[in-house]
């Protein structure tokens, strides 16, 4: 709930339920990336995107007030999503490896679903305010955050070998990077894996170089 009370706080709402403004943008900004992609950013109004999502005009205005900030929570909704997973598979998994590719597994499940979305967001970047530009890099190292914090967990219990802090920060944004890759590269990936072929082998490299070969 703290995330989301942030959200309405950084995306001004004239709506006082926090649900049900989690469920509106998810709601606008789901049938605006289907928008972008077939028209692009610039040529797409928000009238369309209204009409997309099934709400009037002034009801979109309700929740957002530009087409950027629309983009902005793109961003928004790929972190949110990929957090609930990764939450969910944390509590249900034992520890050690089995932890590490349960996590590896759900967030690249996420950026496949979301493929659209994330690179969307790597392409009009550049069409957002700078102060969106910062919150979405601001955003981007914290939850790659959320990876490094797992793995120094594992290796503060032993589950994982000592390794320099250093080294657990870019074992985590190679995790966050080898999901996104997976939509950078699907015109070519999707031909020659399934996502399941993806994950195992990435999980398999990933988990090679941090607990051996064993």
């Amino acid at each position: 709930m703290e995330k989301d009370l942030s959200l309405i706080k950084d995306v001004p709402t004239q709506v006082k339920d926090p649900e049900l403004v989690k469920r509106r943008r998810r709601q606008i900004v789901d049938a605006a990336v289907d928008l972008f992609v077939r028209k692009g950013f610039h040529k797409t109004t928000t009238r369309e995107i209204a009409r997309a999502a099934g709400l009037s005009i002034g009801a979109v205005y309700e929740y957002v007030s530009t087409k950027e900030d629309v983009l902005y929570l793109v961003c928004d909704v790929i972190h949110a999503e990929a957090e609930r997973q990764i939450s969910e598979a944390l509590a249900r998994t034992g520890g050690g490896r089995e932890t590490l590719a349960e996590v590896i597994r759900e967030y690249f499940l996420v950026c496949d679903r979301m493929s659209d979305h994330i690179l969307l967001v790597y392409q009009e970047t550049q069409s957002l305010p700078s102060r969106w530009r910062r919150r979405v890099l601001e955003n981007e190292v914290r939850f790659t955050g959320i990876f490094k914090k797992m793995l120094e967990r594992l290796a503060a219990t032993g589950e994982l070998p000592s390794l320099e802090a250093s080294t657990l920060e870019l074992v985590a944004h190679n995790i966050t990077v080898l999901g996104h890759m997976w939509t950078f590269r699907r015109w070519f990936l999707r031909l020659h894996y399934t996502i399941d072929e993806y994950i195992n082998i990435q999980t398999a490299l990933i988990c090679g170089e941090l607990f051996g070969s064993k």
